[in-house]
């Protein structure tokens, strides 16, 4: 793998300080469990992840690279003032959802800023030729994140900062967001509503979260018309059905797009073992996508993938 890419990784142990806090759903009294039940969207995720990155050696064949801590200016490029705001007063006082359903302890601005910056720091690398593709293991996450607040556990928008700061920075014309995510990315989707330069693909569980979002016929609007790709599949689909997806809507229509930076939004909750969903797919239908998504870097763009969790 070494010799064949140069493959870059994000990662920092401050990203295990993001406290999501307990799985109460709303309510605001722990359950009365002698051992509460943590967050779903909890540090054991990423850091179990980094865990057997580095017992299996696969960390040793990586090329590190350090996240940066997003500024105010770059989180602008996408979040509004009200929001920066919000986030950084609950971080100051005892945390808070910043938004719907997008919990944060204190300190929790800084450690958001480096899961965005982690992710900038990754299309930096890769679009400075300093490695070929890169994988951002961050927390929390972002494609949830609107504009306005953050959701469903993601609190600023991190695939979306760095696809704009690409844009802005380094010249890039063309940037193709694959989301495989078992729910539908809807920060991006929004991000993105208007805008040819940016193609978005979402695969995910139909009518899952968010609701009303993700439909075959959301395709963007205006000069965006077109842009945005939805395929939304049933419960219980697996490993066949999202390879016949790959092979008859998402390699084409990403090929005839050309990109010049493809970004994937990885999340891995469409496992056969994920809990919040009903999919189905084993660790050789991840490894399917990612070769898949790896080659329409390759065919487009010499190799340009940035993969973010």
């Amino acid at each position: 793998m070494a010799a064949a890419r140069r493959v870059g990784l994000v990662f920092d142990d401050r990203f295990l300080t993001h406290n999501t806090g307990l799985n109460l759903f709303g309510e605001q009294t722990p359950y009365p469990y002698a051992e509460p039940v943590p967050h779903v969207s909890k540090p054991a995720l990423v850091g179990r992840a980094k865990h057997l990155m580095d017992l299996y050696g696969v960390t040793d064949q990586m090329v590190r690279i350090e996240p940066i801590v997003a500024t105010d200016e770059q989180l602008l490029t996408y979040h509004t003032p009200e929001h920066l705001a919000r986030v950084k007063t609950l971080s100051d006082g005892y945390g808070g959802d910043s938004g719907a359903g997008a919990p944060m302890g204190q300190g929790g601005d800084r450690v958001a800023r480096l899961a965005a910056g982690g992710t900038i720091a990754a299309v930096d690398a890769v679009l400075r030729g300093e490695v070929d593709t890169a994988y951002a293991l961050v927390r929390p996450p972002g494609h949830h994140a609107m504009a306005d607040q953050g959701m469903g556990y993601c609190v600023f928008s991190n695939a979306v900062i760095a696809a704009k700061l690409a844009q802005q920075n380094h010249g890039v014309k063309k940037v193709l967001i694959l989301d495989w995510d078992v729910h539908h990315g809807n920060g991006t989707q929004a991000a993105f509503w208007s805008n040819p330069s940016v193609l978005f693909i979402s695969l995910h569980q139909e009518d899952l979260y968010p609701a009303g979002w993700g439909a075959v016929d959301q395709v963007g609007v205006d000069e965006g018309e077109g842009f945005t790709v939805n395929i939304p599949l049933p419960a219980g689909a697996g490993n066949a059905a999202y390879a016949a997806a790959y092979e008859r809507l998402v390699i084409p229509i990403a090929t005839q797009f050309n990109p010049d930076l493809v970004i994937v939004s990885a999340g891995q909750d469409a496992s056969v073992f994920g809990p919040l969903a009903r999919m189905s797919i084993t660790t050789d239908g991840y490894r399917a996508m990612c070769e898949a998504m790896l080659g329409v870097a390759d065919v487009c763009c010499g190799g340009k993938l940035v993969v973010t969790q």
